[in-house]
């Protein structure tokens, strides 16, 4: 467990970037045309959030090969990224977030290809959950099936009004496999998910935050991106905070929900150690006692 802890807390230098946001590719080794996924990193009053487009237009942005590939390379960079403070996770094609498989592409899978694409697009998402910063994403457009799964896999969720989104597998004779039968039944209840998955029930943004699959719905806006928006102010809220605090937060709540009370005391206890000999925390400490804000460095 402490070794696991420590891994996260690390620091190392970056990059400058220039003053005004831009769509990139940064410098990652990729898959396809490696450009699946645009890497967004916003400046100024922003700076600290890192934004994640998907870019599959063609497809409804559908897991491709090539997708989960641009994707699981860009994620091994930013989890090492101490400068990423909040990820942001959108759709750059308008009216959808993600449809799922591609099931053009699988089509033509063999029966072993497409058992390595499941387990492949489950480690994807896997990585999305465990990357060491709060991951929000903002569902401007449907979420089906394993759009759904990704969206279940971020620490928090935003949503248009008329998003629809649904774990429709069971319509295809399959069942989510990239983790939607586990997130879903711990987010809601075992007997609502169950419900969900069954019945495939595709629903609006407005029913998905009554039973709290998203944390928030807004009305959606004439440039369709008012979940994005919404998002953005969230990871603002988070900017200001003790970047280490923050994800030694997050690890001990993603931990402590998959054990017993009692341990999960203890693996708080094992992440507040890893706070304390923090600069950020003296930093924290001394801005308080002169009245001013704090400056924190993710140190």
């Amino acid at each position: 467990m402490t070794f696991l802890i420590t891994n996260l807390v690390r620091s190392s230098s970056r990059p400058a970037f220039g003053q005004v946001a831009r769509l990139c590719k940064a410098n990652y080794s990729v898959a396809a045309t490696g450009q699946e996924v645009l890497v967004e990193r916003l400046s100024g009053e922003q700076k600290g959030i890192t934004v994640l487009g998907l870019n599959r237009p063609e497809a409804k942005n559908a897991f491709s090969r090539g997708l989960v590939q641009t994707f699981s390379n860009i994620l091994n960079e930013i989890k090492r990224d101490n400068g990423s403070r909040v990820v942001v996770l959108r759709s750059l094609t308008p009216g959808i977030f993600c449809a799922g498989a591609d099931l053009k592409e699988r089509k033509g899978m063999s029966e072993e290809e497409v058992k390595e694409f499941v387990t492949g697009l489950r480690q994807l998402l896997i990585a999305i959950e465990q990357l060491p910063m709060p991951v929000i994403a903002a569902l401007d457009g449907a979420a089906l099936g394993g759009g759904l799964e990704m969206a279940l896999a971020c620490d928090i969720r935003t949503a248009a009004n008329n998003t629809k989104m649904g774990l429709v597998e069971t319509k295809l004779a399959i069942i989510p496999g990239a983790g939607g039968t586990q997130r879903l039944p711990r987010i809601l209840s075992p007997s609502l998910a169950k419900e969900l998955i069954f019945t495939a029930r595709v629903f609006n943004g407005e029913e998905a935050k009554e039973m709290g699959i998203v944390n928030h719905v807004v009305p959606q806006n004439e440039t369709k991106d008012a979940a994005y928006r919404k998002a953005l102010t969230l990871a603002e809220e988070i900017l200001p905070n003790g970047p280490v605090g923050v994800r030694m937060a997050k690890l001990a709540i993603d931990k402590g929900m998959q054990v017993d009370l009692s341990t999960g005391y203890s693996i708080e206890e094992v992440c507040y150690a890893q706070v304390i000999p923090t600069k950020d925390r003296m930093e924290g400490l001394k801005a308080f006692a002169e009245k001013r804000k704090p400056v924190y460095k993710g140190e």
